[in-house]
């Protein structure tokens, strides 16, 4: 038997932080440390009061367990005695998956996109490092760069930090590597975040999608656009760089507008398809976003779908206790 008791949170306005305020932060970790706690601020109920966890189950008691756990409406319906168990009891395994490829080197704002991916990676490892859950690590762009598994220890979150912060090359991309390599190397059920532009063929994502999920993950995708790539805007007929192949081409905007907006629109239409039939968030971020955004938003869906369901909604226990910090 399984019970839960949710708190759906929304976020406070004045507790968003300026993006461009956040990247101007050198240290990486610091960074993540500024987000999560913008996201604390930002709840109507702050985690620092009331219960720290959120009740899950029942299991039977041992002898040491603590008494105060007992649920005696349960033994007098039983004869029997139970412990409420809690989800902090249980440590998660969440993977994070970086796109690090040449498309995510693009950027009209101060920073490019894998600088804002990488700063959103980071804020999970620390928000679910702080929520006592294992996080591993895969970095991609044609191949496998950095790959860290799951773990909760003294140290593991700066070694994920170190990862994330090396400079990358920012060659090509195959999106399907890194889906199949977490799928093959994963044992243990648990939630994957890929956070990419997503600019791949939708059928092989489609296929590779599918071989995760038929491994029993969860899967959320956080699509990490540039403002100008979800809202076309060119003021003047110029030469363009493809930033995967070098190629270049000459653009003119009045013509390529329209058929950019609708080559997008299909594009985004069908991954939105595909990720509905297969169970899979999709969250389609701008860079010019509060990065705490993401953490609501991902809160909130994981809060919907866990409703009257088994699904484990890591990410939908923002409100456990703090002590102790990230390490």
């Amino acid at each position: 038997m399984a019970a839960r008791n949710r708190v759906v949170s929304t976020p406070d306005v004045s507790a968003r932080i300026d993006p461009v305020a956040v990247m101007r932060i050198k240290n990486l970790q610091l960074r993540a440390k500024t987000v999560v706690e913008g996201f604390f601020n930002g709840l109507h109920r702050s985690p620092l009061h009331g219960s720290s966890v959120e009740f899950s189950e029942y299991r039977p008691y041992t002898v040491g367990d603590d008494l105060r756990g007992l649920d005696w409406k349960r033994y007098a319906r039983s004869d029997r005695y139970y412990i409420k168990k809690f989800e902090d009891e249980t440590s998660r395994n969440g993977y994070l998956v970086v796109d690090q490829s040449q498309s995510m080197g693009f950027g009209s704002l101060e920073y490019t996109k894998i600088e804002y991916a990488r700063t959103l990676a980071a804020t999970f490892a620390y928000f679910l490092t702080l929520q006592r859950d294992c996080v591993g690590l895969m970095t991609f762009d044609e191949a496998i760069g950095d790959y860290i598994p799951a773990r909760r220890r003294v140290g593991h979150l700066r070694q994920l930090l170190v990862a994330l912060s090396r400079p990358v090359s920012g060659k090509g991309t195959d999106i399907n590597v890194p889906l199949r390599q977490i799928a093959n190397l994963v044992r243990r059920r648990g939630l994957v975040l890929l956070i990419s532009d997503l600019l791949s063929p939708i059928e092989s994502l489609r296929t590779n999608l599918a071989y995760l999920r038929s491994r029993g993950h969860e899967v959320a995708l956080l699509r990490t656009l540039d403002p100008t790539e979800l809202n076309f805007h060119l003021d003047a007929p110029s030469m363009v760089q493809d930033l995967e192949t070098g190629q270049e081409f000459y653009l003119d905007p009045e013509s390529a507008k329209d058929d950019y907006q609708q080559r997008f629109a299909e594009h985004q239409s069908q991954l939105q398809g595909v990720c509905d039939s297969l169970g899979v968030d999709l969250y389609t971020i701008s860079t010019s976003e509060p990065l705490q955004d993401s953490l609501f938003h991902l809160l909130d869906s994981k809060q919907r779908q866990s409703r009257g369901t088994a699904r484990s909604g890591m990410l939908a226990r923002a409100t456990t206790g703090l002590g102790g910090g990230a390490s």
